[in-house]
C-alpha cells in the first residue's frame, strides 16, 4: 500500500531541499526520521516533516504500522518564485527572488494486495516482418 504526503509553498530553493531528500530516498521510514533530526539544515527539518506526515496518513487512514513502512519516492519540484526588489546605485532596481519548492513523500508498506495482478503477454515465436517502401523522386531537367 502506497501512502503520500505533499507539501507545497516550501521557502527553500529546490536544490537546496534536494540534499536533504536525496539522504533518505529507499529508507526506512523511521531511520529517515532519526537521521534527518540529527542534522541542522533547513531542508533536513522540511523533509522531516514531510515523513511524519505522511507516517500519520498511513497510520490514521490505513491503519499500517510505522515500522514496514519504507520511503519508495520522495520528488522535489520548483515552485513559484516571489520577486521584489531593491533600489540600487545610479536609479537601477536590483531584482530578488525568493524560491519556493514542492515536495511529495511516498512511503510504501511492502504489502502486495494493493497491486493488480499483472497478466503476462504469450510471446510471438515468429518476428513480425518489417517492410520500408523507398521511394525517390528523381529531380531535375526533363
Amino acid at each position: 500500500m502506497k501512502v503520500a504526503a505533499n507539501i507545497k509553498y516550501l521557502k527553500i530553493s529546490a536544490q537546496k531541499l534536494r540534499l536533504g531528500a536525496d539522504l533518505v530516498r529507499g529508507q526506512r521510514a523511521l531511520d529517515a526520521q532519526e537521521l534527518l533530526g540529527n542534522m541542522p539544515q533547513k531542508s533536513a527539518r522540511l523533509v522531516a516533516s514531510a515523513i511524519k506526515s505522511a507516517v500519520a496518513n498511513a497510520e490514521n487512514n490505513y491503519n499500517l504500522t510505522a515500522a514496514t513502512l519504507v520511503v519508495s519516492e520522495i520528488r522535489v519540484d520548483q515552485g513559484p518564485r516571489l520577486k521584489r526588489g531593491m533600489p540600487r546605485a545610479k536609479g537601477a532596481y536590483g531584482r530578488i527572488e525568493h524560491p519556493m519548492a514542492h515536495l511529495k513523500v511516498v512511503l510504501d508498506s511492502g504489502d502486495e494486495t494493493a497491486k493488480p495482478a499483472q497478466k503476462e503477454e504469450p510471446k510471438a515465436s515468429s518476428k513480425a516482418k518489417v517492410t520500408t517502401k523507398i521511394t525517390t523522386k528523381k529531380r531535375g531537367r526533363k
